[in-house]
């Protein structure tokens, strides 16, 4: 299968699979997924605190939907990956626009995944930085 087909195929694995109800709520929208990363955006608008600032737990959010679906197609068929820590550290502010995180690993195991999400604003500046491990497990179908 060519580099193209590849990561056409694991776009639409993604898009087939969902992101889940509240990521869905909150404007998350797939732009790329491969194996090498995975990038999306969510809105700030709807996303906010009481003040106006796209809300941490929605960069957390963005983080660990981009990591943990990237590390259940890295287990492949048969297997599930679930998140075991998390951890967000907010640099920067945004009040308008898109939030786009890039989701990097680190480490791609058979039993441990380790992603790194970096989310910036719409000038490119990074404003928060997600760290996610996940474990991967066999599916039990009892």
């Amino acid at each position: 299968m060519s580099d193209a087909a590849s990561a056409s195929d694991a776009f639409e694995w993604a898009r087939r699979r969902g992101v889940g109800a509240l990521a869905q709520k909150m404007g998350f929208e797939w732009v790329e997924f491969t194996a090498e990363r995975a990038v999306a955006t969510m809105p700030v608008e709807g996303n906010t605190q009481p003040v106006g600032l796209f809300h941490g737990g929605a960069y957390v959010v963005l983080g660990e939907s981009l990591g943990s679906m990237h590390a259940n197609f890295h287990a492949g068929p048969g297997r599930l990956a679930v998140g075991i820590d998390i951890n967000a550290t907010h640099t920067r502010s945004v009040t308008s626009g898109l939030v786009t995180g890039t989701c990097t690993p680190l480490h791609l195991g058979r039993s441990l995944t380790v992603h790194d999400i970096v989310l910036t604003d719409d000038q490119g500046r990074r404003c928060s930085t997600v760290r996610i491990t996940n474990m991967i497990r066999d599916i039990d179908e009892r």
